[in-house]
């Protein structure tokens, strides 16, 4: 079951994906949404909403964006974002490995802008996922 990337994982909702990425390029004090970059991503992510943390442990909803003016030509745009899903597919068992010995929670939602400037190999995105994951899992 976790080697599966279900509806339910992807973010859809235009009300959600606008509050991330609006309140994502803010800084502010009261910030609920937390950025960082690692590369070849910018993540940006929303802890989960307090009515959803009723103790049993679920996967967030995420988003993966390839910039169309770095990437011109859409099968490239489509190519990064398979072997994102793709790593992210394979290592998001680290949400539910790492968050019950720890007490961290769980983002809700998560947003994985890709920043680099080249199309780069598998491995090394496997590689900034895994750090990402393991990075947002973190209780801050």
């Amino acid at each position: 079951m976790l080697q599966t990337f279900t509806k339910s994982e992807r973010l859809c909702s235009k009300k959600i994906l606008g509050e991330l990425f609006k309140r994502g390029s803010t800084t502010g004090p009261q910030q609920a949404v937390r950025t960082f970059y690692l590369f070849p991503f910018r993540v940006l992510y929303l802890p989960q909403p307090e009515s959803d943390s009723s103790g049993n442990v679920s996967l967030p909803a995420i988003v993966i964006t390839v910039p169309k003016r770095t990437f011109r030509r859409a099968v490239d745009r489509n190519l990064i974002r398979r072997r994102v899903r793709e790593a992210y597919r394979l290592n998001k068992q680290a949400f539910q490995i790492e968050n019950p010995s720890n007490g961290s929670s769980t983002p809700g939602y998560i947003a994985f802008l890709y920043t680099a400037k080249q199309i780069i190999s598998f491995e090394e995105i496997e590689k900034g996922m895994k750090l990402a994951i393991v990075k947002c899992s973190v209780k801050n």
